[in-house]
């Protein structure tokens, strides 16, 4: 098959996405993408931008038998734009994150009509994937109170008419290089996560002060992607910090992230906000522990239910529970036994994500759809 990949913010995760998926699929994927930058903008003119040059690529012999885009793409705009061979293609939109449920620090940030381009995009896909069962649950849970206050004409069918059409396909990983055995130290702290409000740095750090204040010793690697608006906290957190800090700043190169991954002892979660947690992932995949709160998408990844799955992994919220854990897994990294007798476990889970195992089902269902109309 030959897919049409439409991507309006071709970068990060979203990059790694459809590069890894393309490059081990057995569909032939051409993929359309502009630069992740000015997501707003991306989401409001990728519509005009990509249907212009689809239109551009038809008329030079190109053909697709199915769309795939992202929800920064507003596909419904999009598919009155397109010329109508691609206007018939069945249509897959992949929801990495959604405008309804991401949080904001005060409304006035939240642009409805972000929302509206999710929804109208969820309603004109043939199938809507999304990469978590709890992202489908919350955003498909979410949109009756935020359409209720509309004035009339209020869609409230919206969601069953979706959630029929609704997959579950988590993205896979890159494999990364098995971790060394563990050199005798403090216990090595990961972050990972985007320096951005939504994963609660406050409270990871706050936690750190606390174990600081216990005179229990740590080493301490901060990399997630940075941007210019970031919260204060981390600049304070470097300075009081300093002398316990291995790694500071984004790794933008993947041998470096993944020997600071290889790195770690433990990788930290806070966040408010995790559709999935690759980063995580990654981390668990080169042998870091799994310390998260029991929320979001961890539950189904890294919960008792789940495969190799543990309440070990789980913290109560909050950076006093948080830090009492930090002291347990450093009393258990200084005996040598992290992991409970069963290093490899976070290993395995990591496994089951990966790119070998994961292509093939989503190949399938692309299979499926091949055909079959809206």
């Amino acid at each position: 098959m030959r897919i049409l990949a439409l991507e309006p913010y071709y970068g990060g995760s979203h990059r790694a996405f459809l590069d890894g998926w393309a490059a081990r699929s057995r569909h032939a994927f051409d993929i359309l993408g502009l630069p992740a930058r000015k997501w707003k903008w991306r989401m409001r003119h990728a519509a005009i931008t990509l249907a212009e040059e689809v239109r551009a690529r038809q008329a030079a012999g190109a053909r697709w038998d199915l769309l795939f885009c992202s929800d920064m793409l507003s596909l419904a705009e999009f598919l009155g734009l397109a010329p109508a061979p691609v206007r018939d293609l069945p249509a897959v939109a992949y929801f990495h994150e959604n405008q309804l449920t991401y949080p904001v620090r005060c409304e006035r940030e939240w642009d409805y009509q972000f929302v509206l381009t999710n929804l109208t995009t969820a309603l004109a896909a043939t199938e809507v994937w999304f990469n978590s069962a709890w992202h489908r649950d919350a955003f498909l849970d979410a949109l009756p109170g935020f359409l209720k206050p509309m004035a009339d004409f209020v869609p409230l069918q919206a969601p069953d008419q979706i959630r029929p059409r609704s997959r579950v396909h988590p993205p896979g990983i890159e494999p990364l290089p098995p971790a060394a055995p563990r050199t005798p130290g403090p216990l090595r702290i990961l972050w990972s996560a985007r320096w951005e409000h939504d994963k609660n740095p406050e409270e990871f750090f706050e936690a750190l002060a606390l174990l600081a204040d216990r005179g229990i010793p740590f080493r301490l690697g901060v990399i997630g992607q940075e941007f210019r608006d970031r919260p204060a906290v981390f600049e304070t957190a470097r300075q009081r910090f300093a002398d316990r800090i291995d790694h500071w700043g984004y790794k933008a190169d993947r041998q470096a992230y993944g020997e600071v991954l290889a790195w770690a002892d433990v990788v930290v979660s806070t966040a408010m906000f995790e559709t999935f947690g690759i980063g995580v992932l990654e981390a668990v995949s080169a042998g870091a522990f799994p310390l998260l709160p029991p929320r979001l998408a961890y539950p189904e990844i890294f919960g008792p239910s789940a495969p190799e799955g543990s309440a070990d992994f789980f913290y109560e919220p909050g950076a006093a529970s948080l830090a009492r854990r930090l002291a347990e897994l450093a009393d258990r990294a200084d005996r040598g036994d992290l992991w409970n007798g069963d290093p490899r476990r976070g290993v395995r889970i990591a496994a089951r994500y990966g790119w070998n195992v994961l292509t093939g089902p989503m190949d399938d269902a692309l299979e499926r759809l091949n055909g079959g109309g809206r």
